[in-house]
């Protein structure tokens, strides 16, 4: 385990999960193996800074993931890998991007507050006329779009909007930024589709291409819904990356 700035107060996004995505990036880089233990719970706050309940609050969602496992009165361990279902990375856009020497850029198109119709109130969960942050970007790498997103979180905060977090790819944080709830986990749904008028014109492309089409949803630690977003990927452009493991954005339905 490195020593490097694992926990970053300042962030909008919780400590807990910020801890969560570093020992879930240890261990599917190897850096943790299978049976390896892990720090104990005053270990990982004294090396942080962080208190106790910080720490329980982010193994207990690798537990529930299925990425560790407890032993009473031993600690705990990195569980095997689940081979039963494959998921698909769609978050390393910025990563790829620049490995190939090119220049990634998320464009604002729109950005305002809304009320929920009918809808948008069903897929959320919520009543009609709740207050939503609504917008839409697109996501390019040296100037050519690849990618357009369109997005809702509950806005339950109505802390200031700030264009730098709109042009965040992660739903997550958004939704950590605009709602009460804290972001606990993600459902994605990936299907193939042709690009409609609107995302064509938007990507730059005729309309017809053949696209990835992926919906998302937020849910919080009681699986309530507090997000949702689509995107669509350009099919002559994108590609996606399967790794067989910890399925970790599975909810049942």
């Amino acid at each position: 385990m490195t020593t490097d700035k694992v926990v970053d107060k300042k962030s909008i996004i919780p400590i807990y999960y910020q801890l969560f995505k570093h020992f879930e990036k240890q261990i599917r880089q190897g850096q943790l193996q299978p049976g390896d233990a892990l720090p104990t719970e005053m270990e990982i706050a004294e090396r942080y800074g962080i208190s106790r309940m910080t720490v329980r609050r982010a193994i207990s969602e690798l537990v529930a993931a299925g990425m560790v496992y407890t032993q009473k009165g031993k600690g705990t361990f990195v569980a095997r890998p689940r081979l039963d279902k494959v998921v698909f990375n769609l978050n390393n856009f910025y990563d790829e991007i620049k490995q190939k020497g090119m220049i990634p850029h998320a464009e604002l198109l729109e950005a305002r507050i809304i009320k929920a119709d009918e809808e948008l109130a069903k897929r959320l969960g919520i009543a009609v006329n709740t207050r939503c942050l609504y917008f839409r970007i697109v996501i390019t790498a040296n100037g050519e779009p690849l990618a357009y997103e369109t997005k809702y979180t509950v806005y339950t905060k109505q802390t200031p909007i700030l264009e730098s977090q709109l042009k965040d790819p992660l739903l997550s944080r958004l939704a950590a930024a605009h709602s009460d709830s804290i972001p606990s986990s993600s459902k994605k749904v990936l299907m193939a589709s042709k690009a409609t008028e609107e995302e064509a014109k938007v990507l730059g492309v005729s309309p017809g291409l053949p696209v990835f089409f992926m919906v998302q949803t937020i849910y919080d630690a009681d699986s309530k819904i507090i997000a949702w977003g689509k995107s669509i990927f350009r099919g002559d452009r994108y590609k996606l990356i399967s790794y067989e493991g910890w399925n970790i954005d599975d909810i049942k339905e």
